[in-house]
């Protein structure tokens, strides 16, 4: 083969030895992804012909596995596929000589149904790991003096799935770090969030570490305790378990100035109260770490149980109750369908309609089929993780700005493709709801889609609110009584159990701690209601300290969390290698290249459909109305500004 390279390699990604009999496989392929198989079969037999015939995909769109491709080319596709298996199995399931780096690219431009430009080619190339490696793991710890090393102590603030990343690659380098943990084990988002229904929004084969991905996932879209239970299992892999401590609360820290180091004070949970010396401080709270509970009249009057769905009460029997539940964003829209049909009534109360991104797969379990492919096929579970990445990749931004010369009238599109996209998402919104005028004019969002958080949905949330025992209710809430909820217009809704999924203090970034950098300057006052840190990292009068989901980098275009936790995380690792390698021992971001990242970050955002006015609620927005959560930047875009620290950027000392 003329288009391969010449050495011959094995790696993690080619796939366990199978046995199988040609019945068994050829029952597998009728739940394989058709697009993933046939990339698999380059690798299996050296041949990049299976990419470029006859059978290709259609179309690439999110959470589109098989390419769009009529169900006949898909049954041909398995009809050649089977004796291609069959003969790599016979031969010992030995791969040929992997492809070239052309050949990868355009196995991607397969996939994508499109071409890819070659430096963001480099990404891809870098998450999917195709020569087996950890492109990110740290090499370079033998670099560290050992006595520097062993005063490089390092405090993680927090273990989801960003602290948990860091504690590895902390690990790697043979750094001494501590992880401090408010809760009682790890997962962050995903050991707090355990109300019915919890699950992830992004595809669960991209929403994991590029370097630790698996065939285990039992469904397309994971639920949260198999996400904790991931998280948890790769903690023990690499020994973060013994680094952390659990049940402690970060209250705050100082930075001292004469030793160029930092006092962590923490607060166990039995309220006694430390101090941990630290070189550096990472700080890996997140944003849904601390549950927003509003301050409605006659709360504490209610007389039956309440909580919040951050905090849900699994003592509490809600079969058969009257049960309220405030708010319909993330959180709420999936409670509702999981409860419904245990409740006698469910009453929801929503200030704003939401958008809803059709996904037949939101709630489909993984079939096996896919599963024995993913643990057998060579790098099919790499490129089924490319065709969950690529098109939601955040390639471009365009399709988000606000174009300043488009009117459509009312405020309900930023430029014609966001237009077009709302009445696709509207018509299937109509289509769900039928002859329902009154609650079609409930559920119908009257802003531009995608301005809020877009929610996936198969279609259980319509299908629940016309469910006969619940309601949508989406009058505001005046008071709560002592048995339910009364609204502005004076109706009376009866409650046994109130659940408020409200949300979280998404915009008090690292609240309620309270950091003191140089010269006494607190960050909270330094920040204010409008946070910034330099690519979301770092911030000017905080030496070693090191944000991950930092001010403006949340993401609502594309890419996963655990995607740029391994931006931030790789930026943050090189940073304090050139500390531990060189003469100076702190860093800081030079207050003219932060302000210009500011100035740069607050023209785009301003230029974004989370932007729009006629976004009324929105919790990315702070209290004036102007965002510094959000990342207005193209994921490759970022990814390239974290892949090295440029030491004219900071204050070396």
């Amino acid at each position: 083969m003329t288009d391969t390279a010449e050495t011959t390699t094995q790696n993690p990604h080619a796939g366990a030895p199978y046995f199988d009999d040609d019945a068994t496989i050829e029952r597998a392929l009728e739940d394989v992804s058709i697009p993933a198989l046939l990339c698999s079969l380059v690798h299996m037999t050296g041949d990049p012909s299976w990419i470029r015939g006859d059978l290709r995909p259609q179309g690439s769109m999110l959470n589109e596995y098989q390419g769009y491709m009529p169900e006949e080319m898909k049954a041909e596709a398995r009809r050649r596929a089977l004796p291609a298996i069959a003969a790599y199995r016979e031969a010992g399931c030995v791969l040929p000589a992997p492809p070239s780096p052309a050949v990868l690219l355009e196995m991607m431009e397969f996939l994508a149904c499109t071409p890819v430009p070659e430096d963001v080619a480099e990404m891809f190339l870098e998450d999917l790991h195709m020569d087996g490696s950890d492109a990110r793991a740290i090499t370079w710890g033998d670099e560290i003096p050992p006595d520097v090393k062993t005063d490089a102590h390092v405090v993680v603030i927090g273990c989801g799935e960003a602290g948990l990343l860091a504690g590895i690659r902390l690990g790697q380098a043979g750094i001494p770090y501590t992880i401090v943990e408010k809760s009682a084990g790890p997962g962050g988002t995903w050991w707090d969030n355990r109300y019915p229904g919890a699950r992830v929004d992004i595809g669960s084969h991209f929403y994991c570490y590029s370097f630790e991905p698996g065939d285990h996932w039992t469904e397309y879209f994971s639920q949260q305790p198999e996400l904790q239970d991931y998280i948890a299992r790769v903690m023990h892999k690499y020994g973060v378990d013994e680094h952390c401590r659990f049940n402690t609360e970060v209250t705050g820290a100082t930075f001292d100035e004469d030793t160029g180091r930092w006092s962590v004070e923490v607060r166990t949970r039995d309220g006694a109260v430390e101090r941990i010396d630290a070189f550096a401080v990472i700080s890996a709270v997140g944003a849904l770490n601390q549950p927003h509970t509003p301050d409605i009249p006659g709360m504490h009057d209610f007389q039956g149980p309440w909580f919040h769905s951050a905090r849900w009460d699994t003592s509490v029997d809600i079969r058969g109750t009257r049960f309220a539940l405030v708010g319909a964003g993330a959180s709420g829209f999936q409670i509702a369908p999981t409860i419904a049909d245990e409740v006698e009534q469910l009453t929801v109360f929503q200030r704003t309609a939401q958008w809803m991104f059709p996904n037949q797969h939101y709630h489909r379990r993984v079939p096996e089929g896919d599963r024995w492919a993913m643990r057998h096929l060579p790098f099919y579970g790499r490129w089924f993780r490319f065709l969950t990445f690529y098109p939601g990749s955040g390639l471009t931004m365009e399709r988000s700005r606000i174009d300043p010369d488009y009117d459509d009238g009312d405020g309900r599109a930023i430029n014609e493709t966001n237009r077009l996209t709302g009445e696709l998402f509207g018509a299937w919104i109509r289509e769900q709801i039928g002859d329902d005028p009154e609650l079609l004019a409930r559920v119908m969002p009257d802003y531009p889609a995608t301005a809020k958080r877009m929610l996936q949905d198969n279609g259980s949330w319509l299908a629940c609110l016309k469910k006969e025992n619940v309601e949508l209710v989406r009058t505001g809430i005046d008071r709560v009584v002592a048995d339910g909820i009364v609204t502005v217009d004076g109706t009376h809704y009866p409650a046994d159990v109130i659940c408020y999924a409200t949300g979280f203090f998404h915009n008090d970034y690292l609240w309620p701690m309270e950091i003191v950098g140089r010269g006494g300057v607190s960050l909270r006052e330094q920040w204010g209601i409008e946070p910034t840190a330099y690519l979301g990292i770092t911030v000017p009068n905080f030496p070693n300290l090191f944000c991950l989901y930092g001010p403006g980098t949340n993401l609502a275009h594309g890419g996963s969390l655990f995607f740029q936790s391994e931006c931030q995380v790789h930026y943050v690792m090189e940073a304090l290698r050139l500390l531990l390698t060189g003469p100076h021992r702190v860093m800081e971001p030079r207050a003219e290249v932060h302000d210009e990242y500011r100035r740069r970050y607050e023209l785009e955002i301003s230029q974004m459909v989370w932007s729009h006015w006629s976004v009324k609620h929105s919790h990315f927005k702070n209290p004036e109305g102007r965002i510094f959560t959000l990342s207005p930047w193209p994921i490759p875009t970022y990814w390239s500004w974290t892949s090295r620290v440029d030491p004219d950027d900071y204050e070396l000392g």
